[in-house]
């Protein structure tokens, strides 16, 4: 292929949050497929949380990007080259393609996006990792019954806001917890949520009393932290944490565990943590419900959409600031 692949490779392990000096923008040409395998022209790249601790040198649930490796990034784009009889040449697909503009990977490691059904950043969304792991993390983990009030942090990010709305398809009490008044407003006037609690402007525990006065049925947690720490103390008996994620702890060097534990003894309460490819078998299960929510108008997606590949940098750190609200996707 005559194309010039334009990436961003990993040069150094952050130290708190990622600096310029932590990238290297590189080129190369692109190769053709060998067996099985497809290129793909990447269109969006999604932005998750989830991408600071890929960079970090430590012992988790996937290996670390290595220094010198293109970042790891699940991205969407139009199959332009294909050596699997399985995928063609025009087809849209998703899957862990990287911060570049193309990818040759397996043709078994991408999955096939119906644009007629969804614009293709919403396959980054709603349709896609977080839609999955609001869905799984949720219903499989948290189990929500009817009348049943659920809490949610980061409940204006892409997971968070997808749990909310599935709570209350589920007939659950949903309480989100967010940072300003925008954000605030964006989960009860577009969202649905019954309740919300600006952390930035109010008591966090004198909140939690006010909105949950019978205790917290099901938490899902995004941030850890003190967020953490504060719902903790509000459970009620036989209460189920999902631990999502933790976006207050990532950048901070120290992660700090939660001083009020003991509240899953006395509540006779569960804490459990997953993540999103416990779930790869079933992950079309999860896509086709959503699909058909979203399709029914019962679901609102919200796409946030940066562009171009070259302020992946400075995007990339609007996570971890809170500026951004729904899907933080950069478009190529």
């Amino acid at each position: 292929m005559d194309a010039v692949n334009h990436q961003f490779r990993l040069a150094a392990r952050p130290v708190g949050l990622p600096k310029p000096s932590d990238w290297e923008y590189a080129q190369e040409p692109v190769r053709e497929p060998d067996a099985g395998e497809v290129v793909v022209k990447i269109e969006y790249i999604s932005l998750d949380p989830a991408m600071r601790g890929w960079m970090n040198d430590s012992r988790s649930y996937i290996p670390p990007v290595g220094i010198g490796e293109v970042m790891r990034a699940f991205a969407a784009g139009e199959v332009v080259a294909s050596n699997d009889p399985d995928v063609a040449p025009g087809e849209h697909v998703t899957g862990l393609l990287g911060v570049q503009e193309y990818a040759v990977v397996s043709g078994k490691g991408v999955f096939k996006a119906d644009t007629g059904l969804a614009p293709l950043p919403v396959h980054l969304g709603t349709l896609g990792m977080p839609g999955v792991t609001a869905y799984f993390g949720l219903l499989d983990i948290g189990r929500p019954q009817p009348g049943e009030t659920v809490l949610v942090s980061g409940a204006a990010g892409a997971v968070g806001g997808l749990v909310g709305q599935i709570a209350k398809l589920k007939d659950a009490r949903v309480v989100g917890i967010a940072g300003g008044a925008q954000k605030c407003g964006h989960l009860l006037e577009q969202l649905g949520f019954d309740a919300v609690i600006d952390y930035k402007a109010q008591d966090l525990d004198g909140a939690l009393s006010e909105q949950c006065p019978d205790g917290i049925d099901v938490y899902f947690d995004n941030v850890g932290g003190e967020i953490l720490d504060a719902a903790l103390a509000h459970l009620a008996r036989h209460a189920r944490v999902v631990i999502c994620g933790a976006i207050s702890q990532y950048n901070s060097g120290a992660v700090r565990g939660p001083s009020n534990y003991l509240s899953l003894l006395v509540n006779h309460a569960s804490m459990t943590g997953f993540v999103m490819s416990d779930y790869l078998d079933r992950y079309l299960e999860a896509v086709r419900e959503m699909a058909g929510w979203l399709a029914a108008g019962e679901l609102v997606s919200r796409e946030d959409i940066a562009h171009g590949l070259e302020s992946f940098p400075e995007v990339l750190l609007r996570l971890f600031s809170g500026e951004n609200t729904g899907k933080l996707v950069l478009e190529l």
